[in-house]
């Protein structure tokens, strides 16, 4: 049961505005090589393999006023001999390219690799040799409507469907263990989702199988437009804490389904833009990573990922981070909301616009990965100096994250105009190897340990 007393999350928020959790503050104690407060704050030219940063919600600068400026990657192809940087003992090599825009990496129970290609509008499959590079590949179905997220129908070791996130709808596939195709015709599970804007969407089953989780972004930056006025009359008594309105009806939500797609519900309100959903595997907890709003400067707000707690509202986009009141809501239609905001589990420097998000229970990286998860960084276009274009590990210490992450992979800019890659998603397979999309290069790039003698 994920349902939890509301009047806790409120508690909750309330202590953790006053002070680093207590897991954050002992990680600070404990590792002085933990950049905290403006430390933590940069741009790619100081990322490294193997740097920690902490950003607590009191490292927060208030706005100054002035927006940032746009500042969009020049993307160029791969320099010769160009591959992400790791830290030592770690190794990668590029798994699979040529595909267009590799986006979502799922792995079947026996190993297989899905790939949701969203340009094509394909799901490509790969499977891995024993040596760790391709085997044979094929593409599972065509014909798709930007294809983002993949989950396996029901969770275990025996799924019997594929489901498929088109931008404006769910689907499935008949699915048996070592299909490389489909074995038949799509069918249509949730037939309308909303579209536009942010357009890519994320689905994950919880582990007893009962509900899919849909995440749906939000359908502009602020809401400025679109969604004026007060709410409708009887909508805040008839709906979750938070809930948009207009033309932000049902988005910046995650939604809930039961597995047929009927009995539509929303789960948590107020994320901007999740565009990445996990399960924890040990606790069964919904994780998302999700991109905050921009034009409200350099660093401001930061991009997080956090725990979905069912009834929960993350704040957007009258707030952020709490009660930090967004200016641009200078008479905020819910104004009753401050007190109510969640404050989410790990903060990340602003407009780094995190994607993927995946936990690692995998045997080959050392045991103090275990439990930890990854996200990917696409890469800012809002922010003077650009950050992000990365891959990030989060430290979990008692299956509770600690706010630190740590970067794990970096290497995809130029110079301070161009990048060649930009990470996506990142999925432990079956070997304990950790894959990562890379849209910018069209790539799935193969992280492996090995202990140098």
């Amino acid at each position: 049961m994920r349902r939890i007393d509301t009047r806790l999350i409120r508690i909750c928020v309330f202590l953790a505005a006053l002070t680093p959790s207590i897991a954050n503050a002992d990680q600070k104690a404990g590792d002085a090589s933990v950049l905290t407060g403006q430390e933590a704050y940069g741009s790619w030219e100081q990322d490294r393999p193997g740097r920690k940063l902490l950003i607590r919600p009191s490292d927060i600068p208030k706005p100054s006023g002035g927006a940032s400026s746009s500042n969009s990657p020049g993307l160029v192809a791969r320099p010769k001999e160009a591959i992400p940087k790791v830290m030592d003992d770690f190794h990668v090599a590029r798994f699979a390219d040529g595909m267009q825009q590799p986006r979502v990496i799922a792995v079947a129970p026996k190993g297989d690799i899905f790939v949701s290609d969203s340009s094509a509008g394909e799901i490509r499959v790969f499977r891995m040799g024993t040596d760790g590079a391709v085997d044979e590949k094929s593409v599972f179905a065509t014909g798709l409507d930007q294809p983002f997220g993949i989950a396996f129908y029901p969770p275990g070791p025996d799924p019997k469907f594929i489901y498929v996130a088109n931008t404006g709808s769910v689907v499935r596939y008949p699915y048996a263990n070592g299909d490389m195709r489909s074995r038949g015709r799509s069918s249509t599970v949730v037939a309308s989702l909303p579209t536009g804007y942010h357009w890519t969407r994320d689905i994950a089953f919880s582990a007893d199988g009962r509900t899919l989780y849909v995440s749906v972004g939000s359908g502009s930056n602020a809401a400025r437009g679109t969604m004026p006025g007060r709410p409708p009359k009887g909508f805040v008594e008839a709906n979750p804490v938070g809930a948009a309105w207009g033309e932000e009806r049902f988005r910046a939500d995650v939604l809930a389904f039961d597995p047929d797609g009927s009995n539509r519900r929303i789960d948590a309100t107020g994320l901007r833009n999740c565009s990445g959903l996990a399960i924890q595997p040990k606790t069964g907890n919904l994780w998302c990573a999700v991109n905050e709003r921009d034009m409200l400067g350099n660093d401001l707000p930061p991009d997080y990922a956090t725990q979905v707690h069912e009834g929960a509202f993350y704040g957007w986009p009258w707030y952020y981070i709490g009660a930090h009141r967004d200016p641009r809501w200078s008479r905020a239609p819910r104004a009753e909301l401050a007190d109510k905001v969640t404050v989410p589990d790990v903060l990340f420097q602003a407009h780094s616009a995190p994607l993927g998000i995946g936990f690692y229970s995998g045997s080959m990286f050392p045991a103090d990965y275990q439990g930890d998860a990854f996200v990917a960084f696409h890469g800012s276009w809002n922010r003077n100096h650009r950050t992000g274009y990365k891959v990030v590990r989060l430290i979990f210490k008692d299956g509770k994250a600690t706010g630190v992450y740590q970067d794990f992979m970096t290497g995809f800019v130029v110079n301070s105009r161009e990048v060649w890659g930009r990470p996506v998603d990142v999925t432990a397979a079956k070997d304990g190897s950790l894959l990562v999309s890379d849209d910018g290069s069209g790539t799935i790039w193969r992280v492996t340990y090995s202990k140098s003698k």
